[in-house]
């Protein structure tokens, strides 16, 4: 997949489909809660391919990996520190695999560190940055085509974020993308606005939403975020809020094409990078970029 015609093809307006969700399905497909979904890319790496190709037949154009927890600190709390270069590497071989020669490109997925950056935790943001770049060398090296770090909430760890892939790479497409967990602000009250102003200086390509709370109040999100940034917007919501049941597993109420439904609304208040998050199935999926793309 050539690499540098990604943002040509987005400044020129293409919307792309992304995939749904990781965790959430492979907990469907035995993953036991609360485990670190990364344990599977040395334990289980079929369930995990199983996955890609489910995605890849429902209509993705963007797989991400299953390093969303790979930075070395948030392995150590798996318990899986002696494991960062193994699975980095490991799920870039999986998805690549799951790709093989189709026009489909591979997302190296970053997330949260898992812990509070000082002064309201104990991890300074070099120590942030260091953790970002080691996890960004792997998944480059491995052989990704962009970088996505997602889920996130603290402008600090963002900002230590994107330092830290940029200190790898200067030219593979880079996504930042929040969550708005508290409707139109994120956990730590950075509203869309904020994370646009902050990233404005950073070299970030695309900005985007995913996870957060309701369909609607992610839009309300979606639609904030796009008054304040002119680069294209990564947007994959949660299949709305999920509910639990008697074992403690989530069920999210929006099913597929009510999610498919909602598409169009996306794509008009400026997503150009279009999936799911928690809850979202291949079955949402398909929907999604059946709505996409016709």
């Amino acid at each position: 997949m050539p690499r540098e015609n990604l943002l040509e093809r987005l400044n020129a307006g293409e919307i792309f489909v992304v995939d749904g969700a990781t965790g959430t399905n492979l907990q469907k497909m035995g993953l036991p809660l609360g485990a670190a979904a990364e344990r599977w890319v040395l334990e289980n790496p079929v369930a995990i391919q199983k996955l890609n190709e489910a995605f890849i037949d429902a209509g993705s154009e963007i797989l991400l990996t299953c390093t969303f927890g790979g930075t070395p600190l948030r392995l150590k709390a798996s318990g899986l520190e002696d494991e960062v270069e193994a699975i980095n590497r490991k799920a870039v071989q999986i998805t690549r695999k799951a790709v093989a020669k189709r026009e489909i490109w591979v997302g190296g997925s970053i997330g949260p560190i898992g812990e509070m950056l000082v002064p309201l935790g104990t991890v300074t943001v070099e120590e942030a940055e260091a953790a970002f770049e080691t996890q960004a060398r792997l998944l480059v090296e491995g052989g990704v085509d962009l970088i996505v770090i997602e889920t996130q909430f603290a402008l600090n760890e963002a900002g230590a974020a994107v330092r830290g892939v940029r200190k790898v790479t200067d030219d593979l497409p880079l996504v930042c993308s929040f969550s708005f967990d508290r409707g139109t602000r994120t956990m730590m009250g950075a509203k869309p606005e904020d994370a646009a102003d902050a990233m404005a200086p950073l070299d970030v390509d695309v900005l985007g939403i995913n996870c957060g709370r309701s369909l609607a109040e992610n839009l309300q999100a979606l639609r904030q975020l796009r008054e304040e940034t002119d680069k294209p917007i990564w947007f994959k919501p949660n299949a709305g809020m999920p509910d639990i049941d008697e074992d403690g597993n989530p069920i999210y109420s929006v099913g597929p094409r009510e999610m498919g439904a909602q598409v169009s609304q996306w794509i008009d208040a400026g997503a150009q990078m279009i999936g799911g998050c928690c809850g979202t199935s291949p079955g949402h999926l398909a929907e999604i970029a059946k709505a996409v793309h016709g």
